[in-house]
């Protein structure tokens, strides 16, 4: 029995300019000089030992992993990361789908974050032509070209645009590679689609990101620092695009999950930050962790000297180390910290906002790693 599916290209996509948001990043944003707020307490203790922790880890070589949720782009600290890869502090960045979002309609309009409840009622929520066209036009042009989701949307920005093969250029890469390379042959072979569907001509497609210097996932191209995506299936505005491609989409974040995995196979003696993220990060960092010591094993190795800190504004009163609270405690629900007291290495819950956790960390870190 055939199930009918939902008609994407009926949807009226407004232009982004007729939308109200909630954020604007030029006077938004965190200054990495901003005085921040004394943490005292477990909060103070558990800083000076990540602190500690990151400088040894980066004076051994070892890797600093912090994945964040949309709230981190959302509250204004792209500059603060940046600084932290700028300095060196910072190896691997990872966020979700809708950090990504935020991210580039920062850099391409200087604003974002619609009223949802009022859009709606509208029939508006998410239904907005340059976010939904261009980044799932960047993941589709993308895993053409061999990149993660983070990469493309970074690589989109830093130069301004996009590169389109001519349908010829395609036809000819599906012919050629379907025998030797069946996977670049299907990547050929979806662009050709949206290259057909949207008519598109080939050449460069330009398009101006006046607020480029915010964007986390641009600087993290410039400066060669793996920004890993890692979405979910119609999680985001961007599925209500029709340029939505989900098996482009797919190769993309596939590339970055496999990134993401290689960077934690090699955190033994390195810190791994989560900022914000019920979700992803520990699911993701869980699966990860697996297969990484599963390899470990087999070499007669194992990944256990690793350092975990998780930031985030829920109250959680047990003490981590001391393993798994019982079912009838609530703490036992906050499933992000269930997850990582379970990975091994040592844990540390710090409850605080993320932009005073983030500000302190830099300012702690100071300028650059050795």
């Amino acid at each position: 029995m055939a199930h009918q599916e939902f008609d994407r290209f009926a949807i009226n996509m407004d232009p982004l300019s007729s939308r109200d948001n909630k954020k604007r990043i030029e006077q938004d944003h965190v200054p990495i000089d901003q005085k921040t707020k004394k943490l005292t307490g477990s909060a103070a203790r558990v800083m000076e030992e990540l602190t500690e922790r990151i400088q040894a880890a980066r004076r051994l070589g070892r890797p600093v992993i912090v994945a964040y949720g949309a709230h981190a782009i959302k509250n204004g600290l792209a500059l603060v990361f940046i600084q932290l890869m700028e300095r060196g502090w910072v190896t691997h960045l990872a966020t979700n789908g809708a950090g990504v979002i935020h991210d580039w309609e920062f850099a391409f309009q200087g604003k974002s974050c619609e009223d949802v409840g009022a859009m709606v009622e509208q029939g508006r929520f998410g239904n907005w032509e340059e976010t939904g066209f261009n980044i799932n036009l960047a993941f589709n042009v993308g895993a053409y070209e061999g990149r993660g989701y983070g990469e493309s949307v970074g690589a989109m920005i830093e130069n301004q645009g996009l590169q389109i093969p001519s349908r010829q250029e395609l036809q000819a890469v599906v012919d050629q590679s379907l025998a030797s390379d069946p996977q670049q042959a299907a990547a050929a072979a979806d662009l050709a689609y949206v290259v057909d569907a949207f008519d598109l001509p080939p050449g460069k497609l330009e398009v101006s990101y006046p607020w480029k210097k915010f964007s986390v996932q641009a600087a993290a191209f410039r400066l060669g620092v793996p920004s890993t995506g890692h979405p979910m299936i119609g999680h985001d505005i961007i599925y209500n695009h029709p340029m939505n491609h989900c098996a482009s989409l797919g190769r993309a974040a596939q590339r970055d999950f496999l990134i993401y995995a290689n960077g934690v196979s090699q955190l033994d003696g390195g810190v791994y930050i989560s900022i914000g993220s019920a979700v992803m990060s520990p699911m993701i960092f869980e699966k990860s962790l697996s297969i990484a010591q599963n390899l470990a094993i087999q070499r007669g190795e194992r990944i256990k000297n690793h350092y975990i800190v998780v930031n985030d504004l829920a109250e959680s009163r047990w003490d981590w180390s001391q393993g798994e609270p019982p079912e009838d405690d609530p703490a036992y629900y906050l499933r992000y910290n269930k997850t990582f007291s379970r990975m091994g290495g040592a844990m540390n819950y710090l409850q605080a906002d993320n932009r005073e956790f983030l500000l302190t960390l830099l300012q702690a870190l100071g300028p650059r790693a050795v």
